[in-house]
């Protein structure tokens, strides 16, 4: 159950850490040209995977080995080898990612597993199977690889299938095994999903197929959601993957047509052109005032014609009311800007709203600000051309 635990923990979260912030991340290499970052909350999971592994009786774990200081630094090593496995695997899917062009911007390794971030999967389903079951290809060769070492120093050596070497190589093939198993399950959008996807793309277009294989998720999620309310007790940990998995196939679906009906739109034709902006010297309190005026939830924060930063009401709203009329505009707007075209894809801009989780983009040409692109202009542009 611990193993099981430890690969639900590994692979569904995943679906929800995707566009997590990078600030709290570093960087501790490189490698095929792409940066290798840890997250901070990665140094929670190492504690508690090695009293996991500790506490964990034989043959998944080192609970009887002694003496106790022993069983933590081996438990410790197996959790270390364990992301490096799954590292592996999410150079496996960034290996073919890069062979069709499609830009991985970092691998980073979260208290939940690893991460490739990484552009939208190519629409050649060839191209989106391939990279889909790189990553179950790596596990499933790591895995078969420790088992056929552990087998052969057994053949050598017969008293090493006692040692507790023994013990974590064989913990560390079975884990790689059943992540491999693991993400070919036709869950969308796991690994299997993609690959499923890939196959009903070859016989219609992009957006049904995503449906479709969205759907096979739903039934499997739901199907595992009936198991475990039918077992007695009931099996919390599948309904936890019931509940990811159903998510994590909307979330896609919905991701899928929202890029795909967007993506011959520019942000130009959806852009507010008129440009409501504030000055840096106005002060929280004259700024709250203006905002029940004008109704908009963000304000570009211009100095005559010049950008100086964008101010939002989250920024307001952790200002105390006390402290609003001495605090200036300026000593608490956003000084980065993320910014676009008018001549990009509405798609683009969906994508930075979406991977920098903000409201609004400031769009400029030639260094001026000649437009605001929010959330809901997509929205309201999905509605009308999708009548």
């Amino acid at each position: 159950m611990k193993v099981f635990i430890i690969l639900f923990w590994i692979e569904i979260n995943k679906i929800k850490f995707k566009n997590i912030n990078m600030a709290s991340s570093f960087r501790i290499g490189t490698i095929m040209g792409i940066p290798i970052l840890i997250h901070i909350s990665f140094l929670i999971v190492l504690p508690l995977f090695a009293l996991i592994f500790a506490s964990a009786p034989v043959p998944y774990g080192f609970q009887d080995v002694q003496p106790v200081f022993l069983s933590y630094i081996l438990s410790f090593i197996t959790t270390i080898l364990l992301f490096a496995c799954v590292l592996l695997h999410e150079l496996g899917h960034s290996y073919f990612a890069k062979r069709y062009g499609v830009k991985i911007q970092n691998i980073t390794l979260f208290l939940i597993g690893g991460v490739s971030s990484m552009e939208e999967m190519p629409r050649n389903p060839s191209q989106e199977a391939k990279m889909a079951f790189a990553g179950p290809m790596v596990s499933f060769f790591i895995g078969f690889v420790l088992f056929i070492l552990n087998f052969g120093i057994t053949l050598l050596v017969a008293s090493y299938a006692d040692t507790p070497f023994y013990r974590l190589v064989g913990i560390l093939a079975t884990i790689n095994i059943g992540l491999g198993v693991f993400n070919l399950i036709p869950a969308f959008p796991m690994d299997g999903g993609r690959i499923l996807r890939a196959w009903f793309a070859r016989k219609m277009n992009y957006v049904r197929a995503t449906h479709n294989a969205a759907g096979v998720g739903k039934f499997f999620a739901l199907l595992m959601a009936l198991a475990g309310l039918l077992s007695n007790p009931w099996n919390l940990w599948l309904l936890l993957i019931a509940v990811f998995v159903y998510m994590g196939a909307s979330s896609e679906e919905r991701s899928t047509v929202i890029t795909t009906t967007l993506e011959n739109v520019l942000v130009r034709d959806l852009m507010s052109e008129d440009v409501v902006a504030v000055s840096p010297d106005m002060s929280i309190d004259e700024l709250t005032q203006f905002m029940f005026k004008h109704k908009h939830m963000g304000y570009p924060v211009m100095e005559g014609n010049v950008l100086k930063g964008i101010i939002t009401f989250t920024d307001v709203r952790n200002v105390p009311p006390i402290d609003r009329p001495a605090i200036l505009v300026s000593d608490v707007m956003t000084r980065d800007v993320v910014s676009i075209s008018p001549d990009a894809s509405a798609t683009d801009a969906f994508k930075l709203l979406t991977t920098k989780n903000i409201g609004r983009l400031v769009v400029m040409e030639n260094d001026e600000v000649i437009g605001i692109l929010s959330r809901t202009d997509l929205m309201h542009a999905m509605a009308l051309l999708n009548e």
